[in-house]
């Protein structure tokens, strides 16, 4: 029975065809390889149309758009290319046995077609597989093929043998011997691969060394220039004007934010292409030959301090910018509390004025009782003296005496309620 395909996951088959998305070469001694790892800001859509047009260049069909590898044999030698997350790998086989480097399997790739690397290649190394038995640090051949110190070697994978010195020659290129004094079949292929994979995953963690030490200098000046402004901020008085100190730590705030957005991933990526040297270095269960350093006896002693680096400097680097955040947060505190009490300033000063305020109203709308008053009575005489001249015995000094305090009261009362529905009348507006 079948599985449908319509109950497949839709990413069932593009995850299952990840786990054997870059098989190993099947490689034979007596063999040469060459490998470049090819790493620029351009992306690997520019590796893959300079895999396809060295493809054209032997008249073979290049690789699909989006292929994560692509191997093919064009004759005197095989290609396999290989797509990763921030480099691609070329690595040349041509079989055959030779004595030295000097006739590699990339010279048969076109020199121009080289060229068009550009500055894109971060590993470049050369690789001889041979059968024979094992080899004496004292060995006339070794002392030829790498006459520089240090010599590296070891046995590996209980029947293969690895020297090399991790430099780089006069002709651009690293070189590793590698020997066959038993392996089983098909452990050459994957051998080859580990010291590929090692030194290309070496150099891509080292690219994060030169972002450290660049690091280090500009964690130094905003040291100390965090530093010269906490000297500044316990020298501020608690009125003080802080705000021109809140713009320098705000400027520091954004440098520090600045840089981990430069360096996070690099520091990252360099961890774990790290840990991938060291899980590669694990996996060929190195045996000591005596007076030799082991390969990972050599990553200990020289990438091992290179990665120490990179995580001191990603760690200060996040306990300064928690600093600067700090003191930024502390400053800007100040400077708020500073403002709420101006604005406290602010409202006592607007709360006397309407004091005052309430108080002319009140004597004026005092003045205004008098005044109505006066003229309120004065009006009443008037009428009362054109009653008395019509003949009406009428006591005007008298009436006028009693009417006074009843025409005060009623004009005070009344002013009291205009105010109370002006009052009510603009809450209801408002």
């Amino acid at each position: 029975m079948n599985l449908p395909s319509s109950l497949n996951h839709p990413l069932r088959l593009t995850l299952a065809a990840e786990i054997h998305s870059r098989p190993f070469m099947a490689i034979g001694a007596p063999a040469r390889i060459s490998h470049l790892a090819v790493h620029d800001d351009e992306g690997c859509e520019r590796h893959e149309h300079l895999l396809g047009s060295l493809c054209a260049r032997f008249g073979v069909a290049g690789p699909k758009a989006g292929a994560q590898h692509f191997v093919h044999d064009f004759g005197h030698f095989r290609i396999k290319w290989e797509r990763h997350s921030e480099f691609s790998t070329f690595t040349f086989v041509e079989p055959g046995r030779a004595e030295s480097f000097t006739e590699p399997a990339i010279r048969h790739v076109p020199v121009d077609w080289l060229e068009s690397l550009g500055s894109s290649v971060i590993v470049a190394s050369h690789i001889h597989a041979e059968h024979g038995e094992p080899l004496d640090i004292a060995d006339a051949r070794l002392q030829a093929l790498f006459p520089k110190p240090p010599l590296v070697g070891s046995r590996v994978l209980s029947g293969g043998e690895i020297w090399t010195d991790f430099q780089v020659g006069p002709d651009g290129f690293s070189r590793f011997l590698v020997r066959d004094t038993g392996l089983r079949e098909a452990q050459m292929g994957r051998l080859v691969q580990r010291i590929s994979e090692i030194e290309t995953y070496l150099m891509m963690a080292l690219l994060a060394l030169p972002l450290a030490r660049q690091s280090t200098a500009r964690l130094d000046r905003i040291e100390e220039d965090l530093s010269g402004l906490g000297a500044q901020m316990s020298a501020l008085e608690i009125d003080g004007d802080a705000e021109q100190l809140l713009r320098e730590i705000s400027r520091l705030d954004g440098q520090m934010r600045a840089m981990s957005l430069n360096t996070g991933y690099r520091f990252s990526a360099a961890q774990a292409y790290y840990h991938i040297v060291r899980a590669r270095i694990g996996e060929l269960r190195e045996q000591r030959i005596e007076g030799v350093p082991t390969i990972g006896e050599f990553m200990e002693r020289r990438l091992a301090p290179a990665m120490d680096t990179c995580v001191s400097v990603a760690a200060r680097q996040e306990a300064l910018a928690n600093k600067v955040s700090r003191s930024n947060d502390m400053l800007r505190t100040r400077v708020n509390l500073a403002q709420e009490r101006q604005n406290q300033s602010v409202l006592e000063s607007l709360s006397r004025s309407a004091k005052l305020q309430l108080k002319l109203q009140q004597a004026v709308e005092g003045l205004s009782v008098v005044a109505i008053s006066y003229y309120g009575i004065g009006l009443a005489a008037y009428g009362l003296k054109a009653l008395k001249g019509w003949g009406v015995d009428v006591p005007v000094d008298q009436v006028i005496g009693v009417a006074l305090p009843l025409v005060c009261a009623a004009t005070w009362y009344g002013t009291r309620r205009l105010h109370g529905k002006l009052h009510r009348f603009s809450e209801q507006r408002s």
